[in-house]
């Protein structure tokens, strides 16, 4: 676990091997860091990316863990970080002309997102 989210008053949820890449995340991740939950949560149903999926069905998890685990109301969570790390690519193989292969490198992510109550700043 890292020291960091340790010190954070409140709850996070970590999404690993999230198979996209974590740029495209971090497009997404940008648009709800210091937030309000609900405001969020509006943002991403309607963002057009893909990356809006996951990090929609992590902040909703984030949101059950400090509800359930703390007591903390939804509706006075704030996002307090949102940030995704590099995973490990997974190589594949594309056939090309003369007998040649091309490698691919297909991304992955770790996303976590920790959620804490506005009074708790």
């Amino acid at each position: 676990m890292n020291s960091q989210l340790k010190a954070i008053t409140g709850a996070y949820a970590t999404a690993r091997y999230v198979r996209m890449s974590p740029r495209k995340v971090r497009r997404v991740l940008d648009q709800i860091r210091g937030r309000s939950y609900r405001e969020a949560l509006i943002i991403l149903e309607f963002m057009p990316y893909r990356a809006c999926e996951p990090v929609l069905k992590l902040l909703r998890s984030a949101a059950a863990n400090a509800e359930h685990n703390d007591g903390f109301e939804r509706a006075s969570l704030i996002i307090k970080e949102a940030y995704a790390d590099q995973g490990p690519s997974l190589k594949r193989y594309r056939p090309r002309a003369q007998g040649r292969a091309y490698q691919i490198h297909k991304p992955t992510c770790h996303i976590t997102i920790a959620v804490s109550p506005v009074n708790a700043e």
